[in-house]
């Protein structure tokens, strides 16, 4: 009686567990690759993973950091990440050079990218870049700032124009005076100027949003072929939903958030107070999206790119590079 009843006992088990494993099984695997090092500028996403948003939409979501050396593009053509986080004009360049990537949503509403002048220098207004020196992010960061000189009618060769320096992802060009005015991200950046000891006052700041050149950052992308998958379609629904979750979670509780991408930063190199302000300017571009990509916004980035002087980023108005089939599946 007791041998059957141990029998029992572990058939019983062994059922408990199968139905575990096949529970566990069953959530959708996906992978998300990031555009830049793990920070606030991805709390949405953290957030929605650590507060099990991924898992009640049953989904199984792996996030990859990137960096100087990851471009998100050939991460995923070379089947490293199903979706990826990109800037709009790193995307559809891509996209015009064979890589089919797709917009699917979009929880960024607006650029926080801005350039940064010291009050010294006397800058005041566009008119006054004129023969200054201006740092400026490459690898497919400029073409906002080609365009916005392009319709300024500011040459960026020198001379009576401006001088474009090459910056690199730091602030030392403004804070060693190597130049007048640095690109900066409002959530980022900017803030390194002011922990450097630069007061806000001795500050003068031309939003790119202000300046109506303003390019759509930190979208969703997957390559095109999958979105003929009704199932991976699917499950794009439920990561969107998801992530969107996480974002407004993060927005409610920026220092929770702040903590949670910390904890989840293998490199230990942020500091919480830096993150929880990159949280909350995060929240402030983000700005209660649902995810669904604004198509005026989308228009106003091609326009831009198109405009780009005499070496645009893209040569043609884009055919085919956003969807909103997984924004109307949720």
């Amino acid at each position: 009686m007791v041998l059957n009843t141990v029998k029992a006992l572990a058939v019983s088990g062994m059922l408990v567990a199968g139905f575990a494993s096949a529970s566990a099984q069953a959530a959708d695997e996906l992978t998300l690759q990031l555009k830049w090092v793990t920070q606030g500028q991805f709390a949405g996403y953290y957030v929605a993973k650590d507060k099990g948003f991924y898992d009640e939409e049953d989904l199984d979501v792996t996030i990859k950091p990137g960096g100087p050396d990851i471009a998100p593009p050939q991460v995923i053509v070379g089947g490293g990440a199903d979706i990826i986080i990109d800037w709009m004009p790193s995307a559809l360049a891509s996209r015009e050079k064979g890589v089919p990537l797709v917009n699917i949503a979009q929880p960024f509403k607006k650029s926080g990218m801005m350039l940064t002048c010291r009050k010294e220098t006397g800058i005041t207004s566009p008119d006054d870049f004129n023969g200054k020196t201006l740092g400026v992010w490459f690898f497919g960061n400029e073409y906002p700032f080609l365009s916005w000189m392009s319709h300024l009618g500011i040459s960026t060769d020198g001379g009576d124009g401006v001088t474009v320096l090459k910056q690199g992802f730091n602030v030392d060009p403004l804070l060693q005076k190597q130049a007048d005015c640095i690109s900066t991200m409002t959530y980022n950046e900017y803030w390194q100027v002011i922990d450097a000891g630069i007061s806000e006052d001795d500050l003068v700041v031309f939003k790119y949003e202000d300046q109506g050149v303003a390019t759509l950052e930190d979208g969703l992308y997957v390559l095109e072929d999958s979105l003929s998958d009704a199932a991976m379609v699917d499950k794009y629904a439920r990561f969107v939903r998801a992530s969107m979750k996480g974002w407004s979670y993060a927005a409610e509780n920026p220092e929770e958030a702040a903590d949670i991408v910390l904890e989840n930063d293998a490199t230990g190199a942020q500091t919480e107070e830096h993150q929880i302000r990159m949280v909350k300017e995060i929240a402030k571009l983000v700005d209660g999206s649902d995810g669904t990509l604004d198509m005026d916004a989308y228009q106003r980035t091609v326009d831009t790119l198109l405009a780009g002087g005499s070496d645009p980023v893209i040569t043609k108005e884009p055919s085919g590079a956003t969807t909103t089939v997984v924004t109307d599946g949720m």
